[in-house]
């Protein structure tokens, strides 16, 4: 396939293009800008991503205030959800990786803004901040929020056109956001294996998923529903997003190629693999001025993608000369 335009996005999708860096004279594939949907930059160091292939990245869970004084012409770009937003004692409350900056209470399903604990409040305080998104905890066995809390939550952040990512683990917590019309799963179910039927009604709603298989690879029975969740979902047609919860144990700052080589093994494969890695959500229009370039041929087949991406960096445009 090397040098042959035509097999290479047969393989990767359309948006793969053969190049040369310009300075180095080193031949490689162009792709867009690639995204992590799920990190906290407040347990990691970012300086790697640029070097690890990876141009933005959406924190989903972090301080509003430290997260708003971020440059924003910084690399990578960033995507927040500020504080995440849980019952009284509910999750990561109490957790050592959480500090009480990176998590609000909600208490009252209030509509109305300026009252302590209420869900616009709290949704209105992270917008406010620029928020791109609102994160909520479904956490069964802690606290959990009640259908009406939830609801207000949800609508509330709709009104203000943000879409909500829901931390779902344990029983009952999927059927709860999916009553509450949550947008997008912070993580692929990993508690149980679910029937096709609720998967389905997941893609019926316009659920997006998160990846973040990786995560689970030392417990052997989460990995195996995630896998099995995940690859259901893909076949059914639902809309999966590449994330690994960075910040969460020993996970490489760049591209994860565990993660990716996860998802190749649940069924989202080539150019549908790209696709995952590539959108731009929560924002509309992609990172503009940079790529990402993976130096040296072209993967030679769908098994070899995730090991090919290991070499990926984050380059220039202007750096970039297309051969195609």
């Amino acid at each position: 396939m090397n040098g042959d335009p035509f097999a290479l996005r047969a393989l990767l999708g359309p948006s793969a293009v053969l190049c040369r860096a310009a300075l180095t004279g080193s031949h490689g594939v162009a792709l867009p800008p690639l995204i992590d949907h799920h990190i906290h930059l407040h347990l990691i160091d970012e300086s790697g991503f640029a070097a690890g292939g990876i141009a933005g990245v959406v924190d989903l869970g972090g301080d509003p205030v430290a997260l708003a004084r971020r440059p924003l012409d910084h690399i990578p770009r960033l995507a927040y959800a500020g504080a995440i937003l849980t019952p009284r004692g509910g999750y990561p409350t109490g957790r050592t990786w959480a500090p009480d900056t990176i998590w609000r209470e909600v208490t009252d399903s209030s509509l109305h803004p300026g009252i302590a604990g209420g869900a616009a409040t709290a949704v209105q305080e992270q917008a406010t901040f620029g928020a791109a998104v609102i994160k909520v905890a479904l956490h069964a066995g802690t606290a959990a929020f009640d259908a009406m809390t939830l609801g207000a939550i949800v609508e509330v952040a709709h009104e203000n056109s943000l879409p909500v990512v829901a931390h779902v683990q344990g029983e009952g917590m999927l059927r709860l956001a999916l009553d509450a019309q949550v947008d997008v799963l912070a993580h692929t179910p990993f508690s149980e294996a679910l029937t096709p039927d609720l998967v389905g009604e997941c893609v019926e709603a316009g659920q997006q998923w998160i990846s973040t298989l990786d995560i689970h690879r030392d417990d052997p029975a989460a990995i195996s529903h995630a896998t099995q969740n995940l690859t259901t979902f893909a076949a059914a047609g639902g809309h999966v997003l590449y994330g690994t919860d960075l910040g969460n144990g020993d996970l490489p700052v760049g591209i994860n190629v565990r993660e990716v080589a996860a998802m190749n093994a649940a069924g989202i494969q080539g150019s549908a693999l790209i696709d995952t890695l590539i959108d731009a959500w929560p924002y509309n229009d992609a990172l503009a001025g940079v790529a990402t370039f993976v130096p040296g041929d072209p993967p030679a087949s769908i098994e070899h993608i995730p090991r090919w991406l290991a070499n990926a960096t984050v380059v220039p445009h202007e750096e970039l000369v297309h051969d195609d």
